[in-house]
């Protein structure tokens, strides 16, 4: 789903990030604010042989900014924890091992590219750029293997690492990068990115967003989340029937990215009192399901806990 330019959320901290010649950058800011946009950003920026824009941007119509916009720059490489285990399950411990950054320490082949070997090739266009997506999950042992590289990149290749909290990334790394923080943008802006998006204004949407701009890459996702969290939580007061059958239903949509939080933010208006009930239920059910506990009784059992929470067990 194409997302707002991030020129247009984040054009200042663009503008900054695009005439940074140095090895690496490290961008902190809460979740779904607009990091990884923005790091995009930086990497057409970097590669641009176009007229830039007044934050520096690429000018998104040379070559590389359209295979940037492609999702298939050659000079790009986006590294993450991974999700899932190699059975297919959710990962309990999110961590980016070193056989991310070696490919003979990858022993199960869990990346396909490896940074390493990514940077032994020289750049098609102008800059390699290697984007960490979750600094904080790097492991010792690779941070370790990193530090030459970031100290002295092949063929001068450009670092952006990304944190919800720069205290949690190793020092190591801190210390070699120029920080930037990313923060949460007015909803005025929020509103220009939907505006931007071809889209009407969604109160919903922008309530939800709370400054966070990269809610509106996923806004379908969000949009669908919300809908199930407030049909759910309806159905809790239309007794204990109603209330498994609801539940039977989120568990079949559930999305553990975007349903705990429109369930939040479905409840924000509830006592407080009610609110710390349901939040202790909504952790209950989440630590079932990364424990593989049964989803159908998981669920079932959470409908009976926010029941009781709300004082709806008649």
């Amino acid at each position: 789903m194409t997302p707002p330019p991030a020129s247009l959320l984040h054009g200042p901290l663009l503008e900054q990030a695009a005439a940074f010649s140095g090895n690496a950058l490290l961008l902190s800011g809460p979740a779904r604010v607009g990091k990884r946009a923005a790091a995009l950003a930086i990497a057409g920026a970097h590669n641009c042989s176009g007229t830039r824009g007044m934050y520096g941007e690429g000018c998104g119509v040379c070559p590389s900014c359209r295979a940037l916009a492609a999702g298939a720059h050659p000079d790009l490489l986006i590294v993450e924890p991974r999700t899932t285990t190699s059975t297919g399950k959710a990962a309990r411990r999110r961590v980016i091992p070193v056989g991310a950054v070696l490919a003979a320490r990858d022993k199960s082949h869990e990346y396909e590219t490896h940074v390493y070997e990514f940077l032994e090739v020289r750049p098609t266009f102008r800059r390699r750029v290697v984007v960490v997506d979750g600094a904080e999950y790097l492991g010792l042992e690779a941070a370790n293997a990193l530090l030459k590289l970031v100290e002295e990149p092949p063929h001068g290749a450009l670092f952006v690492f990304l944190a919800e909290d720069r205290r949690a990334v190793l020092p190591t790394i801190q210390s070699r990068s120029a920080r930037l923080d990313v923060a949460p943008v007015p909803d005025r802006a929020v509103e220009r990115g939907l505006a931007g998006l071809g889209e009407d204004a969604d109160p919903a949407l922008v309530a939800f967003a709370a400054g966070r701009a990269g809610v509106l890459e996923a806004r379908e996702a969000v949009r669908a989340a919300l809908a199930d969290a407030a049909e759910f939580s309806g159905a809790l007061a239309g007794g204990l029937l109603a209330a498994l059958e609801a539940a039977e239903r989120l568990e079949k949509r559930w999305d553990a990215t975007w349903h705990p939080e429109a369930l939040r933010f479905i409840w924000r208006e509830r006592p407080p009192h009610e609110r710390a009930r349901a939040d202790t239920a909504l952790s209950a059910l989440e630590d079932a399901l990364a424990a593989y506990a049964s989803p159908s009784l998981s669920f079932q059992v959470f409908a009976l806990r926010l029941r009781e929470a709300f004082g709806l067990e008649g």
